[in-house]
């Protein structure tokens, strides 16, 4: 494989879909960055977290990992204290053989990755299992909270999404150096794929915040402009390519604070962490309101459910919650302006109690399409 992350390596370089986050005078996310991501489904916005923001997020990540559970099964920690999350209705971690594929050729995640990826053999002295996987990061990370009221970002979720946007999800994936698990090529759409206004940004986006440098072995690999071809019959493009190696991916290569955007809709994996390097990427997630809004959705538990107003309004109290979160924590930025939440913001200041009231239960309610 080495020739393929070498090759891959200098692709993605050549892409010209990387820079610092720029808007134009009148606020628009500047027209290079918009034309790039658009064109590529993805870019990586160099420089985006402050040296402080990164070490606060990885402070809190490292706090929460010594609170999950020992093991899949467990209900303790490693100090055999009570696991953080033991009373969600959700469990918080996910635990998987390392170096394994968990949803590879599997019906898990509604079906979306029909091809295995080849799966190395772990060293003698491995673990049973890592944890590649956090859910509901808001009631554990008040530095993830923050992240997610972030104006800039903020302002690109509007640029892309418009000022009523509306959040999808947030999580953190971890890949342990030696034992991280691969996650098999797949796009995230579900529900929209034969929608009659179907578009290439109707599943959204998800931002990446990377917390340590991400390399070809070890990062997210992505096919540039597949976010444009509507549902790909994945098993069949891996089968004619004759390996997991898709010869037009690229890495997605990050410094630390990079925060990369990639469209729900690109062709996307990763391979099994074989090398020495850690990868730590939190992953935060946001939607158009009309891709979202009255749409039925089977849950995973078999329920189906309406995204109706109320239920989007809940889910994005959270958003608020975040925008005064941050503001209290970095002063001196100017905070960003919800519109949805125009007049509500005295309902949403960040404390004891609108804590409890918002983030308790909140990851229930994301708006998966």
């Amino acid at each position: 494989m080495d020739d393929y992350f070498r090759t891959g390596r200098t692709r993605a370089f050549e892409l010209g879909n990387r820079g610092p986050i720029r808007f134009t005078d009148n606020g628009c996310l500047g027209p290079e960055i918009d034309a790039a991501y658009r064109r590529c489904g993805f870019y990586v916005f160099e420089g985006a977290l402050g040296t402080q923001e990164v070490q606060e997020l990885a402070a809190d990540l490292a706090d929460l990992l010594t609170r999950a559970p020992a093991g899949r099964d467990s209900t303790v920690d490693g100090k055999g204290r009570p696991a953080f999350g033991q009373d969600r209705a959700k469990p918080a971690f996910a635990f998987g053989k390392p170096l394994s594929d968990p949803y590879g050729g599997t019906d898990k995640n509604y079906g979306r990755h029909p091809a295995k990826m080849f799966e190395p053999e772990p060293a003698a002295d491995a673990p049973e299992e890592t944890l590649y996987f956090v859910y509901g990061i808001f009631q554990g990370m008040n530095a993830c909270l923050r992240l997610y009221g972030h104006p800039d970002l903020l302002r690109i979720a509007e640029a892309i999404n418009g000022p009523d946007f509306v959040p999808f999800a947030d999580s953190i994936w971890i890949k342990e150096p030696g034992l991280g698990t691969s996650v098999a090529w797949h796009q995230d759409g579900t529900t929209h794929w034969n929608h009659p206004r179907w578009d290439e940004d109707i599943h959204g986006f998800n931002f990446m915040a990377q917390l340590c440098r991400t390399t070809p072995e070890n990062a997210l690999w992505v096919v540039p402009g597949s976010h444009k071809l509507g549902k790909i019959d994945i098993k069949a493009l891996v089968d004619d390519a004759g390996t997991d190696r898709l010869p037009e991916a690229v890495p997605m290569l990050c410094e630390p604070g990079d925060v990369a955007i990639c469209n729900r809709q690109a062709l996307h994996g990763s391979f099994a962490n074989t090398s020495a390097d850690r990868r730590v990427s939190i992953v935060i997630g946001f939607h158009r309101r009309d891709s979202v809004l009255n749409v039925r959705k089977e849950q995973r538990t078999g329920e189906t459910v309406v995204y109706d107003e109320d239920r989007i309004h809940r889910r994005s109290r959270v958003i608020q919650l975040a925008i005064d979160a941050r503001g209290r924590h970095y002063a001196h930025e100017t905070p960003y302006v919800y519109q949805p939440f125009v007049g509500q913001e005295d309902d949403h200041r960040f404390n004891e109690a609108t804590r409890k009231a918002v983030l308790e239960g909140y990851h229930l309610l994301n708006l998966v399409i």
